[in-house]
């Protein structure tokens, strides 16, 4: 019996969720007996400390617990990028993996990437070939470099693919679907059955609007923030707002007044996310899964970004590019409530695969490099 040996790199609570989507793979693959056995250990590098991530967290989604813990912390983009390679370094050449599979576009990634590339093991980039051509952007740099020195690249989209192909990346990609979509179907039902959050919060499902503003391109720059908050004001229906520390920050030192309509929340965990995306009426949002989230569950979405990975969400209609400017947002959502883009009546993962992309993740790091 052959074993493979995959050590998952990971920093931050979306990451985890995603893992979560393979780690189920890996141990549904395992179970059927074949010849081949994949052995796989979770590093978290600690990019994001988060009270959260409790036991709590990992029982109730069912997320494997990490065998280490780097407990690198936030800090500037160098010194925490160069702290998780010295010390990443130290633990892979301990694990001696075959593989190491890290996700999306975060100095994890990164990290990973670079310290498993320099000890000459290949690296398998899970979310490969997403573009904002946007080199300001830091997941930007984090994302190319990471595709540039992977062997093995999962694509999520025909979109993705095209753009490595574009890079010259043709070897080692292969389209799976988005390991997101993966979660979604499965953590659905857990969130239908425990969460209480629009009870907790007095919400009708489709009577509310959804908003997320978390992008340092956009809290950290007043003049944008105060177009997104001009046009929440501007809106008038009722808008659920869980606000992210950096923007609680930026809004405590008085930055603009939040209208009465817009309803300030505590952020919320994954589960009661999924349920609020679910009963939205329209959201608002500068995140990238978020998106994803909205189309899966048939509703609107306006992104208060200038540009955005998922390209194909746009062209689908179901998407408004907006940025920040207070008449842009202001006029998609308009759009939307006057019935001037549909969102797609087909199966709501058809862009993104079939939910299965973790299955084919493992069975294609079982076969080697070379498939």
């Amino acid at each position: 019996m052959t074993t493979i040996r995959i050590a998952t790199v990971v920093g931050a609570r979306p990451q985890f969720i995603k893992a979560a989507s393979v780690s189920r793979a890996v141990k549904a693959f395992n179970e059927t007996g074949g010849p081949v056995q994949v052995d796989e250990r979770i590093i978290h590098t600690g990019q994001h400390y988060d009270e959260g991530m409790s036991q709590v967290f990992f029982d109730e989604l069912h997320i494997p617990r990490p065998e280490v813990n780097l407990e690198v912390g936030s800090g500037p983009h160098g010194w925490q990028t160069g702290a998780m390679l010295e010390r990443l370094e130290r633990i892979l050449r301990d694990m001696q993996p075959d593989w190491v599979l890290v996700y999306g576009d975060t100095n994890s990634t990164l990290a990973g990437a670079l310290a498993a590339a320099k000890l000459h093991v290949p690296v398998a980039h899970v979310e490969a070939g997403l573009r904002s051509f946007n080199r300001r952007m830091p997941e930007e740099i984090n994302r190319v470099v990471a595709d540039h020195l992977s062997a093995i690249l999962f694509c999520p989209t025909v979109v993705a693919v095209r753009n490595l192909t574009n890079e010259g990346i043709i070897r080692g990609v292969h389209q799976v679907g988005d390991v997101m979509y993966d979660s979604v179907l499965f953590n659905l039902g857990l969130a239908q059955r425990s969460s209480r959050v629009l009870e907790r919060l007095g919400l009708e499902p489709k009577s509310f609007y959804l908003a997320t503003v978390h992008r340092a391109e956009n809290t950290d720059v007043p003049e944008r923030l105060r177009g997104i908050l001009a046009a929440f004001r501007d809106i008038g229906r009722p808008i659920v707002l869980p606000l992210h520390p950096r923007t609680q920050k930026t809004l405590g030192a008085g930055l603009a007044e939040v209208a009465g309509h817009v309803r300030i929340i505590e952020p919320v965990g994954y589960l009661d996310m999924l349920i609020l995306e679910k009963n939205a009426r329209l959201i608002l949002t500068d995140s990238g899964g978020v998106q994803k989230e909205a189309y899966w569950f048939g509703v609107r979405c306006v992104t208060l970004r200038d540009e955005t990975e998922w390209v194909e969400l746009v062209e689908a209609g179901c998407n408004r590019l907006a940025g920040a400017n207070t008449g842009a947002i202001l006029s998609a959502v308009a759009d939307f409530e006057s019935g001037g883009a549909r969102v797609p009546q087909s199966s709501r993962g058809d862009l993104y695969g079939d939910g299965r992309c973790a299955e084919k993740i493992i069975q294609i790091l079982a076969r080697g490099a070379d498939t």
